[in-house]
């Protein structure tokens, strides 16, 4: 029987001194598709520098980082950039073009890696809006927008295109609870398509809720990845 490919396995991965990850340990996590990975970590520079780490954008010192059965420092620079198209990723804060307007950042991604065409998209990135609270694509330039809303409109971008996997930064943490339904229910459908999800948090609250969907459920500390058991 032919073994499942994971989506993302961070095989003794262990980060360059200095990096923003902070941890001097290696980190071991393997997520095959249809898995949720629930991480409990500290500050929003850890929770993107932990993103980074599963893109192959963070220098290594030993260990690797595979997307998909393919090591990210083997890979030529097209072809990485080519796979990182396939990940969706929801930044805690900042990410922005600022001198796009927010539309036209939620849609670049998508048209840079996919050959759909552009009505299709902003037809799903509408759907995609309306469910995380927004009346339509927002048209003004990111400076203009509040939080929430940029919270919202960073979702859309994550989510456009069906990725295969999912790193959310925090990914409700400028939204009103209600909507975090609305992620997990998303998230849920990339999980039942074989994609993955990495579900980055600073609150205690949220790793600790029985109620996460979430097939691992891991801290990250001085040791690396270790098991966050549910209160």
């Amino acid at each position: 029987m032919r073994s499942i490919t994971p989506v993302l396995e961070l095989d003794a991965a262990w980060a360059e001194l200095g990096s923003e990850l902070g941890i001097n340990a290696p980190i071991s996590v393997r997520l095959l598709p249809g898995e949720c990975a629930l991480i409990e970590l500290g500050g929003s520079r850890q929770l993107s520098a932990f993103a980074d780490l599963c893109s192959g954008l963070l220098k290594l010192r030993s260990g690797q980082v595979r997307f998909t059965g393919h090591d990210w420092t083997t890979l030529p620079y097209d072809y990485a950039a080519a796979l990182r198209g396939c990940i969706g990723r929801c930044f805690s804060s900042g990410g922005w073009l600022p001198f796009l307007d927010v539309e036209t950042n939620i849609l670049l991604p998508a048209l840079y890696h996919t050959r759909r065409n552009q009505d299709e998209l902003r037809r799903e990135a509408l759907t995609l809006a309306q469910e995380f609270g927004l009346p339509g694509l927002p048209l003004g330039q990111p400076r203009e927008l509040s939080a929430a809303d940029l919270g919202r409109a960073a979702l859309v971008r994550a989510f456009l295109g069906e990725p295969l996997l999912m790193l959310l930064e925090e990914p409700t943490q400028a939204l009103l609870e209600p909507l975090a339904l609305a992620v997990l229910n998303r998230a849920a459908m990339r999980r039942d398509r074989s994609g993955a999800v990495v579900w980055l948090t600073r609150r205690r609250a949220t790793g600790a809720d029985p109620s996460f969907p979430a097939s691992q459920r891991l801290h990250l500390g001085n040791l690396g990845l270790t098991p966050r058991l549910a209160a």
